[in-house]
């Protein structure tokens, strides 16, 4: 096959060669090892020049002292164009849901949901069912049979997704097991939107839209009109630097409140391990320690990622192909060792 040359390459001979290391280099942080001294990026520009190479991610913007150093789509829709975010829609609920707690909408954390979903509980549901709270529903503890992954499907084509998710089996007590499942922050949806009197879409561009000067788009909704609580809401990499970087800035952008220090605090707290190995799960964020520095973030099917390092003063959105998975031991983690291998060590240095 004849040799192909790139705009940033002087001959055929150095591009492939430039090729080979990248994949090298990516290999090495795939596999969750540092870059030795001697290949460590000195700018963010060799950060993008890895990324670029890695197939199944979009974007990639990384933001220091809320100044965007860099932001740049490598393929698929521009910066400013929404894009479904898959779960990361999850951690967006959850704002919502401190928003209802605050206005007083819903008294607390340890409030049941069970009065806010106008009886579509099945009769027949476990006794225990009733006794769900938001916290138990935001922190996947819900007891109830988990539908993600596999079993999102059947479940999203059934009728009535709230009845169903009841009439499901529950497998823990509330507030025990983590069960990582969709229709917790579906049936969470309902709830604030029930409480507040207004729709989810509603309340999104009201409670972080305008905060953050973005809009969301309509997204799904269920067979009884609802709007999907924690999946397909649809933001742009923009809209989600400006959202991540509330979050670093104990709540606010550009003086615009978004949520209080505490809620933030209350959603960064470990409560359960995750499907990472090592990294821990609050409020529907995932935290994670590498090399003694805490990364928060938020995640979504493909790799739709919001990476919030207030210890570094940095803010990093990615988003990828939405209709491919991210498997643990795959793409995700090659995204994870994007973070730890290179950007978090030139932060590093910028600190100082």
């Amino acid at each position: 096959m004849a040799d192909t040359m790139c705009w940033e390459c002087p001959s055929p001979k150095t591009c492939n060669a430039m090729r080979q290391d990248r994949r090298t280099v990516l290999a090495m942080l795939a596999a969750g090892c540092a870059l030795p001294a001697h290949a460590a990026p000195t700018v963010f520009e060799d950060v993008f020049t890895l990324a670029r190479e890695v197939e199944q991610l979009n974007t990639l913007l990384i933001a220091q002292h809320g100044k965007i150093i860099d932001a740049r789509a490598f393929r698929g829709p521009d910066l400013n164009t929404p894009v479904n975010v898959k779960s990361v829609s999850k951690s967006l609920l959850s704002t919502l849901a401190g928003a209802a707690i605050e206005r007083g909408e819903i008294p607390s954390l340890d409030s049941p949901v069970a009065p806010y979903l106008k009886r579509v509980i099945p009769r027949r549901a476990d006794r225990r069912a009733k006794s769900i709270t938001v916290e138990h529903l935001l922190a996947m503890q819900s007891g109830l049979t988990p539908f993600a992954g596999r079993t999102y499907g059947a479940w999203v084509s059934g009728k009535h997704w709230i009845y169903e998710a009841y009439e499901a089996p529950m497998l823990a007590d509330p507030g025990t097991t983590r069960l990582y499942s969709t229709a917790n922050t579906h049936i969470l949806g309902v709830a604030l939107a029930t409480a507040a009197g207004k729709s989810l879409l509603e309340l999104a561009n009201e409670r972080v839209g305008d905060p953050l000067d973005i809009s969301f788009p309509p997204w799904t909704r269920d067979p009884q009109g609802n709007y999907l609580g924690g999946n397909d809401m649809h933001i742009s990499p923009i809209g989600m630097f400006r959202y991540g970087e509330a979050y670093r800035t104990n709540g606010t952008w550009q003086d615009e409140t978004l949520t209080s220090p505490g809620w933030i605090e209350i959603c960064w707290q470990p409560r359960t391990m995750a499907d990472v190995p090592e990294h821990r799960y609050g409020l529907t964020w995932f935290l994670w320690d590498t090399n003694g520095v805490r990364v928060n973030y938020a995640r979504g099917y493909g790799g739709q990622m919001i990476y919030v390092v207030p210890e570094r003063a940095l803010t990093v959105v990615m988003t990828s192909n939405p209709g491919r998975p991210a498997p643990i031991n795959g793409h995700l983690k090659t995204l994870h060792a994007l973070v730890s291998g290179a950007i978090l060590p030139i932060a590093q240095r910028e600190m100082t």
